[in-house]
């Protein structure tokens, strides 16, 4: 296909560039840059080039190595022959510092990094001359000038700073005789040394709330620490110690957020590039990241969500290394569900198995900087039931397509997660900024081997009067359901709405009485003050350039002042009737029946006073009780927040000491309590 002149650049298929290629042509648009001087484009205005990061997706180069590896594997003359020509005319139509393709010091660092890869590969070629390798040198050369020259130190001191340093590794490292070499190889060295703990938090998380980056990250460290190794430059001072630690959280970050199906949610922005086209693993499967990863560091959790995808191990590390990979044993994670505070997500899961139940709530800041990879996502889940993904984040599309579709994507609206009269609780000003950015925080997290809690709370909506915080509180019932209440502060009228954005393909509907919405695998009931389901559609975007259509339940009301919701998410399991949930009255709360797998569950929500029913007494703010088929009494309980609760008039906690949660389970006239860490069983009389 690339001989043939046809290339696959981001979500954009099959496009012809020809086989002479114009280096400055915008093949979607049909825009071709003006040849001037780098510094006079605009980075923000694609009036006069399109999409740049089309173009700049073809200029990297990237393609030179996938015919490199058709040339080591067949040696056809041809691939290295359109590598050549290749090479040639981007030399003569990009003269130093002329040009679109010059205009971004990290593009110019893929490239140089493209060309040395592509150098190993056709070093034995007869089209690859000695004389077009010279002319090469010299301006891969210039590459390194112009990155060393113009580094991102103060404009996006992010992804394009690391980038750009790792591109001056691999050429200090790599060619060592250019005059710069020694010099590129430490300034390289020491900006991935000083960046990794300004651009991971301490749990691994990348600073710019962005999964698409958090790999992008990933992969500049991952190929740094091999350089590293290979260049003897692993003398282990704190800084190189400090990098090993972070790398490796950042890892069992990306481990913890792959769903059951392999696929990654795709959080905040999507750059859609890759740093070398290593796999040609659907977007959004991190897989091969972290099998890299397994390999580097020897973790057999990594191998285990990672499975056998070696390829990344081969390429990067050797035929060695891929042996040594397949022989490292696989073992689970050793937790299902993880917090990770500092960066703002909670993981949640039943299991590591393919047809396992899995949540991740996104509790973050907008993103580091000026916010320009993260959206207006605060309190917004990702999920998938039995395995199969379900309710998604919607990705990113474009960000010079259109302004309309770019605010859209990362806008409160398009996430799961309420919204007040259709507007964001962030508000976009340029495409990487914003004009006012909501703040999110976390406040309870619990994790237990039967159950757990998330809360968080979102301030913002500014250009509302008075503005809107949201709590969020989460439950989820491993190996059952979740229950989720939203609590909406604010003053006036509106509309609020929860939004269910579903993944591509999902057949959804809502059923006759309007109660819930779902399909023959799943259900979900909402409860407000008279709200309604609303079914439309809404877009969803697996990578940069693509978008499709996909179903959009929304679950509505409107009212004044402080508004509660409660949902449940649940699947439908086979054999069993479908779940059923009713909201039944109490005095000073809220609560429900559920009827779930032919057992029937009761949940009752109230905010520190005693709340009564049959089965208990309990001031906790969440409790839950579960009882089997035919039975009067229930078989296990779960609270979450408080220090009063009674079963038959037994007190199981009193005084004034607040407890954050307990799993209860019955055995006979046994009542085993689990509760903060501490155990105690009771007998009942």
């Amino acid at each position: 296909m690339i001989i043939a002149g046809r290339f696959d650049l981001l979500g954009y298929k099959n496009l012809y560039v020809g086989t002479e290629v114009d280096w400055h042509l915008e093949p979607v648009s049909g825009f071709r840059s003006p040849a001037k001087h780098w510094k006079e484009f605009d980075e923000l205005d694609s009036s006069e080039t399109g999409d740049k990061k089309i173009v700049w997706e073809l200029n990297r180069h990237q393609h030179f190595f996938t015919l490199g590896v058709a040339y080591l594997l067949t040696g056809d003359e041809r691939f290295a022959e359109t590598f050549v020509r290749h090479l040639e005319s981007w030399i003569e139509q990009n003269p130093p510092g002329i040009g679109i393709n010059w205009s971004s010091s990290l593009e110019v660092s893929f490239r140089a990094m493209s060309w040395i890869w592509a150098f190993h590969f056709f070093r034995h070629s007869e089209a690859f001359t000695p004389e077009i390798f010279k002319m090469a040198l010299k301006m891969l050369h210039l590459h390194g000038r112009h990155i060393e020259k113009y580094l991102s130190k103060y404009y996006s001191p992010n992804t394009h700073l690391t980038g750009e340093a790792l591109g001056l590794y691999y050429l200090g490292t790599q060619m060592p005789f250019m005059l710069r070499a020694k010099h590129w190889r430490k300034l390289g060295q020491d900006i991935l040394l000083d960046e990794v703990t300004r651009q991971f938090h301490s749990d691994g998380v990348y600073f710019e709330q962005s999964t698409w980056y958090q790999r992008y990250s990933v992969d500049f460290y991952t190929q740094f620490a091999i350089l590293r190794s290979l260049s003897y430059d692993s003398f282990y001072d704190r800084r190189n110690a400090l990098m090993d630690e972070r790398l490796g959280r950042a890892f069992e970050f990306m481990m913890h957020l792959t769903r059951p199906d392999g696929t990654t949610p795709i959080i905040g922005d999507d750059d859609g590039g890759r740093l070398l086209p290593l796999t040609d693993a659907r977007s959004g499967d991190f897989r091969g990241t972290l099998a890299a990863g397994a390999a580097l560091f020897g973790r057999s959790d990594l191998k285990f969500v990672a499975g056998n995808r070696r390829d990344e191990v081969f390429w990067l590390l050797g035929a060695d290394a891929a042996a040594d990979f397949d022989g490292l044993a696989a073992a689970e994670p050793a937790a299902t569900s993880k917090n990770f505070a500092a960066g703002g997500y909670f993981a949640m899961r039943d299991g590591w198995t393919e047809t396992d139940n899995f949540m991740v709530v996104d509790c973050g800041e907008v993103g580091a900087i000026a916010g320009g990879h993260g959206h207006a996502d605060a309190l917004s889940i990702d999920t998938a039931i039995h395995g199969r993904t379900l309710l998604v984040d919607p990705g990113t599309y474009s960000y010079h397509a259109s302004r309309e579709m770019r605010d859209l994507f990362r806008s409160t609206p398009a996430h799961n997660t309420i919204t007040i009269d259709n507007r964001s609780s962030s508000e976009p000003d340029n495409i990487f900024n914003w004009r006012s950015r909501a703040e999110a925080n976390q406040t309870a997290c619990v994790t237990d081997a039967r159950f757990d809690f998330f809360e968080g709370k979102v301030d913002g909506y500014s250009s509302l009067s008075g503005g809107a915080t949201q709590t969020r509180s989460i439950l989820f019932l491993k190996n059952d359901y979740w229950i989720i209440r939203d609590l909406v502060r604010t003053a006036g009228e509106h509309e609020h709405a929860l939004n269910f954005h579903y993944a591509v393909d999902s057949k959804i509907a809502t059923d006759i009485e309007g109660d819930f919405t779902g399909d023959d695998r799943h259900r979900i009931f909402s409860f407000g003050d008279g709200g309604s389901w609303h079914q439309n559609e809404s877009w969803v975007s697996n990578e940069y350039g693509n978008k499709v259509n996909a179903p959009l339940l929304r679950f509505t009301i409107k009212g004044r002042g402080t508004q509660e919701f409660f949902t449940f998410l649940m699947p439908a399991e086979t054999g069993h009737l479908k779940p059923e949930v009713f909201e039944m009255p109490i005095t000073g709360g809220r609560a429900f029946v559920i009827k779930y797998r032919g057992y029937t569950d009761v949940f009752v929500a109230g905010d520190g006073e005693t709340l009564r029913t049959e089965l208990f007494d309990t001031n906790f703010r969440f409790s839950w009780a579960r009882l089997a088929l035919g039975e009067s009494v229930p078989e296990e309980y779960v609270l979450v927040g408080g220090n009063r609760f009674a079963v038959d008039g037994h007190e199981l906690f009193e005084g004034d000491e607040i407890h954050g949660s307990a799993a209860i389970r019955r055995f006979g006239s046994d009542l085993c309590v689990r509760s903060d860490g501490e155990f105690a069983t009771l007998t009942l009389d």
